[in-house]
C-alpha cells in the first residue's frame, strides 16, 4: 500500500529513484552525465533540501535553480521535449511510491517549476 510523502526520508527515496531513471534516460540523461557532469554526492543532498523546502517549508535550500538551468542551456540547448520528459519521469516516480495530498502537491509544483524554467530558459 502506498503512503503519502511524509518527511525527508520519503523525499530522499523519491529523489534517489527519480535520478536513477534520469541517469540512464535516452532523452535527458546526457544533460546530467555529459553536459553538467553532475557530482551526485553534491547534487542529491541539494535536491533533498530543495524538495523538502517545497513541500514542508523548511527553508533549508540555498541556491538559484534558474541560473543553473540557464547556464546549462547555454552549453547544450534544451527543448520543450526535454522538460516534458523530465516531468514524465518525475511524475511516474512519484506515482510508483506515493499517493495523497503531498504526492499530488509535489507533482503539481514540479510541473509548475519546470514550465517556469522552460519559458525563462528557452
Amino acid at each position: 500500500m502506498k503512503t503519502d510523502i511524509r518527511n525527508r526520508k520519503d523525499i530522499e527515496k523519491l529523489i534517489n529513484a527519480f535520478y536513477e531513471k534520469v541517469k540512464v534516460d535516452e532523452v535527458i540523461g546526457y544533460f546530467f552525465n555529459d553536459v553538467a557532469k553532475v557530482n551526485w554526492e553534491i547534487h542529491l543532498p541539494k535536491m533533498y533540501d530543495f524538495w523538502e523546502n517545497i513541500l514542508f517549508y523548511t527553508a533549508n535550500f540555498e541556491g538559484n535553480p534558474m541560473v543553473v538551468h540557464k547556464e546549462l542551456n547555454e552549453k547544450s540547448a534544451m527543448t520543450k521535449d526535454h522538460f516534458v520528459r523530465w516531468n514524465e519521469l518525475f511524475t511516474t516516480t512519484v506515482d510508483k511510491f506515493f499517493e495523497g495530498k503531498k504526492a499530488d502537491e509535489i507533482k503539481n509544483r514540479a510541473l509548475n517549476i519546470s514550465y517556469a524554467m522552460m519559458f525563462k530558459t528557452l
